[in-house]
């Protein structure tokens, strides 16, 4: 399509939607939404003459809003052009105005190349590994999240909000159906805002928390699902705000109860043929599936910090608590890290039940894949199927804490070969300053047992 043509077609797109105002969107490290809001006509006017700007210190934010500076980010905030994904060009469905949005790339002026700290082209690269192979990676998520009483949230703890039955859930609910309905109105407008931002939302049951629920989105290709679940966790978020509700996606906003989760399912399939590469003919296990599998175990514990980002994420890590404590595989048990549904040789994929709810998903799937990868391309042989109860086993756990997922992330020669030094060096640092405000607090472990008795 000719650049005048394209062009043409946005501004009948936005004639046609009444769209007077348009976000330009940038996942920032953390999978938030950052950017900027113009009118319509700004837009174009930047899309044409290229004045769609932004520093390229918005991909080196921390959570709690400091900026990393280094060797490798310059201190005097040059500009990043953005460069507009038009495939991801949305209404956005909760905006007072007639809004829309799209995702945006930050491209250095310079050699006219993307960001190689931008979550987004890290996924991309990766995706290039594979392609240069002639496989394209299939992926699946399943989100976990709560629903917060917004009031109640603010000015004390994390509390569940009462339900049009005007009660607040004690206990397990898990499966329930009439635990979804107390939320009804929340959920079809979920639905709806979804379809018209084109995620491809499926199935949503009730999880082990209070107030916990899980959805689907629809396999597909790496970075397309990757997009919709950015946009989904920020249409949560928006949504639940017209409910007077918050939705967390916190790994584990509650002491006692289950944390929440991001399941990958993945696998591969050849370009030229469409077949899944990862079961053959007779719906056997392939090479590759195993050493696919192999790489995870492989390396998912350098690659940890991609998975469990905070110091909160590495609280899920329980026994019995529906998250796993080690790199174990095995066919249909939940007790595991890695998981092998049942399913056709055409379905047949690995489920990574390791990564967090709190994952920035360009990152996070980027990770997956890429421990995949290099035990396709290193030949790892996977482990023997764990058998049983897998929360007791002390072999092949994961890293304890931030600090240790750090170090692991650091000192990883695959991650730099693949991903390269500036990132990797960036990414630890911005955890580290994290890391070390969150320090800084006085915790509630702190306010209970040493405030007064010490």
């Amino acid at each position: 399509m000719s650049e005048d043509k394209q062009i043409a077609d946005i501004k009948a797109w936005l004639a046609e939607r009444r769209i007077t105002d348009v976000e330009c969107v940038v996942p920032d490290v953390a999978g938030t939404a950052r950017g900027k809001s113009m009118n319509a006509s700004l837009f174009i006017d930047g899309l044409i003459n290229g004045s769609l700007r932004l520093p390229e210190i918005i991909y080196t934010i921390s959570a709690h809003g400091d900026t990393v500076f280094n060797e490798r980010v310059s201190s005097t905030e040059k500009d990043l052009r953005l460069d507009p994904d038009m495939s991801t060009f949305v209404e956005v469905p909760w905006s007072l105005e007639k809004a829309a949005s799209v995702i945006c790339d930050g491209i250095n002026d310079k050699d006219d190349t993307p960001s190689n700290l931008a979550p987004r082209q890290i996924l991309k690269h990766v995706v290039s590994l594979f392609e240069a192979k002639g496989w394209t990676p299939i992926v699946g998520p399943e989100a976990e999240f709560y629903l917060l009483d917004m009031t109640a949230t603010k000015t004390t703890v994390p509390t569940p909000p009462e339900g049009s039955s005007e009660t607040r859930e004690h206990g397990q609910y898990i499966y329930s159906l009439d635990a979804v309905e107390e939320f009804s109105a929340l959920f079809k407008e979920l639905y709806e805002f979804s379809e018209i931002q084109n995620i491809d939302l499926q199935t949503l049951i009730h999880e082990d928390g209070p107030c916990q629920f899980e959805i689907n989105i629809g396999h597909g290709e790496a970075l397309s699902v990757a997009d919709q679940l950015f946009l989904f966790k920020r249409l949560a978020r928006q949504t639940a705000k017209r409910h007077d509700l918050f939705i967390s996606f916190m790994a584990k906003p509650y002491a006692d109860d289950s944390g929440s989760s991001i399941h990958l399912h993945q696998s591969v399939i050849d370009k030229k043929t469409g077949k899944n590469l990862f079961a053959d003919k007779d719906g056997e296990d392939t090479e590759l599936f195993g050493h696919y599998v192999g790489g995870l175990q492989k390396y998912i514990s350098e690659a940890m910090l991609m998975f469990a980002p905070y110091s909160n994420s590495y609280q899920r890590f329980k026994a019995y608590m529906s998250a796993p404590t080690n790199t174990h595989w095995s066919r249909e048990n939940r007790t595991v890290g890695l998981r092998v549904p049942e399913s056709s040789p055409s379905g047949r994929r690995i489920e990574n039940r390791i990564p967090g709810a709190d994952i920035n998903p360009y990152l996070g799937i980027a990770a997956s894949l890429l421990c995949g990868y290099a035990g396709m391309v290193e030949k790892v042989e996977r482990r023997e199927e764990f058998t049983g109860e897998a929360y007791q086993e002390t072999d092949y756990t994961l890293p304890k804490n931030i600090t240790a997922g750090i170090r692991n992330f650091q000192k990883s020669k695959m991650l730099r070969k693949y991903l390269g030094d500036d990132f990797v060096e960036t990414f630890a640092e911005i955890k580290e300053t994290e890391n070390e405000d969150r320090s800084s607090m006085l915790n509630p472990w702190d306010k209970r047992f040493l405030l007064t008795n010490v």
